[in-house]
């Protein structure tokens, strides 16, 4: 199920809450495996107790079975429709279970809006109503399955009262010996057990069978971004990156609209505008974390529809606005797109992007530990390990979506500074929220909604006086 997740693109990760898949991997995956381990086991044992148990009392007086038949078959018919409600039960009880993960997962990782806006009283009334949800439903589902061994015995109990009124009228004719009506009831007695664990059985395989839906729900999950049959390897980056009459949408929503882009080797663009107008969508397409709806991408005159992801990949190199690091030493972090990298190596990128004196600071150095999501270092020294990240992968095509936009001013100094050691002799794809740090790009084109409504230099664009210039002077002002 995990190897899955990592498997699928990166739409699918947009429209999931975080808390629903780790249920999924943890909670819906622990029934499955009980019932597999549990409830398949019981389920060939105790129903071979009863096929070789009615088998005997069938052979020594068949004429008693008509009396253990018909409460059998209501049995069943009570098991079977209990059944299908505790599976409905069962899915909405865990559908509650993952919404009692979700608003955990937020509030762990929101922890700090929390607790500055005092909504510690609100995530506490917030979670206490889910999980008064998940109670309701999982204490119906439990009085349904407790229901099923009553009904088991007071249906044995009706059956016995009419086979020891026939069997002792059979007795006293004469028709059958006392021996034999004796192992008849105890035949019949010993169908009665395995007939409660079945019940309890059917219980556990109906709640893996909700949850079974639910993991199958990920399992028949197919990636938008697939790899042709007959994909071939990308060889090195040499000429240009070309964006010919791009369309993307999400649903109806169009947010790129004929993008037509062609990016030398070793050039620098920028992409600005307004938010919400498709400049991370349009570099999120370099990589295909998204394919386009229309238009094609090509690399070297390659449509990177044909190539292996791999090979693709593996020549761009990407630092966000939102730093992701990983719960483990600065070393693994810097090298996790090299994990094959030498101390020497690791230690090189991270002087280039001035973090080497920050690590050495820490209580062990490069093996310090910086928590989840890097949340022990500050966010200038997180974004500094980035870019050794980066440095360290040393791709041929970079991608900076506003690396710096949420910094402090000296330490966007010294981001800025690796920055500049980064995109060196690379070609560079910008977007950027403060414009006076795209002023040396080569092109800079303005995307407004989904559609290229300018580009140039920088100078260019202020003398034609249209939305950049207008975007220009408001940052100036404030």
């Amino acid at each position: 199920l995990y190897a899955k997740f990592q498997m699928l693109s990166l739409d699918y990760f947009t429209h999931k809450r975080g808390g629903e898949m780790i249920s999924r991997i943890t909670n819906d995956a622990r029934i499955v495996e009980n019932a597999v381990s549990y409830g398949s086991t019981d389920l060939v044992y105790q129903g071979l107790q009863v096929v070789i148990f009615f088998t005997l009392t069938l052979y020594i007086y068949p004429k008693f079975v008509i009396f253990i038949v018909p409460p059998l078959a209501i049995l069943g018919y009570i098991i079977s429709t209990v059944g299908k409600k505790l599976r409905k039960l069962s899915k909405s009880s865990q559908e509650k279970m993952a919404d009692a993960n979700s608003i955990l997962y937020e509030n762990i990782i929101g922890a700090r809006i929390v607790k500055g806006f005092s909504m510690e009283e609100y995530e506490i009334n917030k979670f206490n109503k889910v999980n008064n949800d998940y109670y309701r439903v999982s204490m119906k589902s439990i009085k349904r399955t407790l229901l099923l061994s009553p009904v088991t015995e007071i249906l044995g109990c009706i059956a016995g009262v009419f086979v020891f009124v026939l069997g002792g009228r059979e007795v006293i004719a004469g028709k059958i010996s006392f021996g034999v009506f004796g192992l008849f009831i105890g035949s019949l007695l010993s169908t009665i057990r395995p007939f409660k664990k079945l019940s309890q059985v059917t219980s556990l395989n109906q709640q893996a069978a909700a949850a079974g839906e639910r993991i199958y729900e990920v399992l028949d999950a197919q990636p938008s971004v697939v790899e042709a049959p007959d994909a071939r390897e990308l060889k090195d980056f040499r000429n240009n990156v070309v964006f010919d009459d791009v369309w993307f949408s999400y649903a109806d929503n169009h947010v790129l609209k004929g993008v037509n882009l062609d990016v030398p080797r070793g050039s620098m663009l920028a992409v600005v505008g307004p938010s919400g107008n498709g400049k991370t969508t349009l570099l999120d397409l370099i990589p295909r974390f998204y394919d386009p709806k229309k238009g094609r991408v090509m690399i070297d005159g390659a449509d990177i529809k044909e190539v292996k992801l791999k090979s693709l990949r593996r020549q761009i190199g990407i630092v966000t606005q939102e730093t992701i690091l990983f719960n483990d030493s600065i070393r693994a972090n810097i090298a996790y797109g090299r994990p094959d990298a030498g101390e020497e190596e690791v230690k090189k990128a991270a002087l280039q992007a001035n973090a080497h004196d920050f690590i050495m600071r820490m209580p062990r150095g490069y093996e310090t530990v910086i928590g989840d999501r890097g949340m022990r270092i500050s966010g200038g020294e997180r974004q500094r390990i980035a870019i050794a990240r980066a440095l360290l992968k040393n791709p041929p095509i970079l991608i900076l979506d506003e690396a710096t936009s949420q910094l402090d001013s000296e330490s966007e100094r010294i981001v800025q500074e690796a920055l500049d050691r980064l995109i060196q002799g690379r070609t560079v794809f910008v977007i950027a929220h403060r414009l006076s740090t795209v002023r040396n790009a080569d092109k800079i084109v303005v995307l407004d909604k989904g559609v290229i409504v300018e580009a140039g230099t920088h100078l260019q664009l202020l003398e034609k006086g249209g939305l950049y210039k207008r975007l220009y002077e408001i940052q100036e002002i404030q």
